[in-house]
């Protein structure tokens, strides 16, 4: 649910330089990764109940904020799923330009989405298998990558040398090399490296979640960070310019780094199949929230229905429509506004994690941060500060004609007119039953 592997990461590449990419991926883990990890070992564990972070936000501020999660959680998420089947599309792509020209792109797209529908109706344990191996499957390459490129390495020096040559493959300050963004790169690097809470929202489909939750978490955080640095380093040594990274350039750097075409289309085939294991995961987590919701009666009943095996069938299919219509986005749009909105929730998540710290000391935690509440306070800064960074950042794009500060507003505003507006629902249609009840009773 965090990663597909390096699929994903080449713009950080091309916009940041190989050595500006490479202290990203050392600084975010530690400052974004290893507190969010933490923060959710510890919520995961003292409360493993569906909607997960839905359930923690609720429980520590009131069904308001706890709605204010999700809503902001699966806004996120309608940006965040339309990633996955374009990633599918850019690698199918590179096997024959033909296969998704025109609108053929868009039907592929749509086809993915489909097949993880179904895929996910068959339970919980089946979309984990089936990650699992798909996980093998696009990791795979990437080992060829890193053999390859540190073979034809002929020294070290030549390798420093291509850290720091401006306008090819980077420097190691913060400049910015040939006309990239670095300000992009922490946004995609970001993206690459959130996503540890969405596997809170299927608690009660885990085994013994108390125990395996946090080791879940700090086993992924390592092996994630070491997928992502070990092939960007590895490319280094072949010489190939970072200027040339955009998404789908992991098969040039195969080529480049195995000096034939034979590993290329290995990474073409992992490409595919991560787009297709991310979505599919995703899936599983996202429509656990409006299940839930529909359960408080935050949402319609009818998105609570589930299937024998404990699949919420309708939330499923809900989801699966909303994310086709958003099918056709660019890139960094997406990227950015799914950083922000998915952002936003997980400062909610860190400020549930100090209120319950304070409101309830005695919740049964069987892991809890060490260090009691100042260090719970710290390890929360790190995440604020790149989510508030990422905000001033994006203070002069657009989305099209509308500014992107003002589409963000106005889809964190809608959250609010939504639970209200439910509330008002209610509370009108209890009065119509009891005034029904009194006529039936005369």
């Amino acid at each position: 649910m965090v990663s597909g592997g390096p699929y994903g990461l080449e713009d950080a590449v091309g916009q940041a330089g190989y050595g500006r990419c490479l202290l990203l991926l050392i600084a975010i883990p530690i400052l974004w990764s290893l507190p969010t990890a933490l923060m959710i070992g510890e919520l995961a564990s003292a409360m493993p109940e569906e909607g997960g972070f839905y359930v923690w936000v609720g429980r520590a501020l009131g069904r308001f904020w706890g709605f204010e999660e999700a809503w902001l959680s699966l806004a996120a998420s309608i940006f965040d799923m339309a990633l996955y089947p374009a990633l599918f599309v850019a690698y199918l792509g590179q096997f024959a330009p033909s296969l998704t020209a025109g609108h053929r792109g868009i039907y592929w797209s749509l086809g993915l989405i489909l097949v993880c529908a179904l895929w996910n109706l068959r339970g919980a344990y089946s979309v984990g298998q089936g990650s699992m191996w798909m996980f093998a499957v696009l990791l795979t390459p990437f080992i060829g990558i890193v053999f390859f490129g540190l073979w034809r390495a002929a020294a070290i020096i030549p390798f420093v040398h291509h850290l720091g040559a401006p306008g090819t493959l980077g420097t190691l300050h913060l400049g910015r090399p040939g006309g990239g963004s670095i300000t992009t790169a922490l946004l995609v690097v970001m993206w690459n490296l959130m996503g540890w809470d969405n596997a809170s929202t299927v608690a009660r489909e885990v085994h013994d979640p108390q125990r395996n939750y946090i080791r879940a978490m700090l086993a992924a955080v390592v092996a994630v960070s070491m997928s992502y640095l070990l092939p960007v380093a590895a490319v280094a040594f072949t010489g190939m310019p970072a200027k040339m990274f955009a998404t789908g350039a992991w098969v040039g750097a195969a080529n480049a780094a195995a000096g034939g075409h034979w590993l290329g289309y290995a990474v073409v085939v992992g490409g595919a199949a991560a787009g297709i294991a991310i979505f599919n995961a995703l899936t599983l987590s996202y429509a656990r929230i409006p299940a839930a919701m529909a359960s408080d009666g935050l949402a319609p009943a009818a998105l609570g229905r589930h299937m024998k095996n404990g699949v919420p069938w309708a939330s499923v299919c809900a989801c699966c429509v909303a994310w086709a219509l958003c099918v056709g986005f660019s890139f960094d749009e997406l990227v950015e506004l799914n950083v922000l909105l998915y952002g936003s929730s997980l400062v909610l998540e860190f400020v549930a994690l100090l209120v319950l710290r304070v409101r309830q000391p005695d919740l049964h935690r069987p892991f809890r941060i060490p260090g009691g509440l100042p260090v719970a306070g710290l390890l929360a800064m790190g995440p604020a500060g790149l989510v508030l960074f990422a905000f001033y950042s994006a203070r002069n794009e657009n989305l099209g004609p509308v500014r992107t500060p003002v589409f963000l507003a106005a889809v964190v505003l809608a959250g609010p007119m939504a639970y209200y507006t439910i509330g008002a629902i209610k509370r009108l249609r209890g009065t119509a039953e009891d005034a029904a009840s009194q006529v039936s009773g005369r």
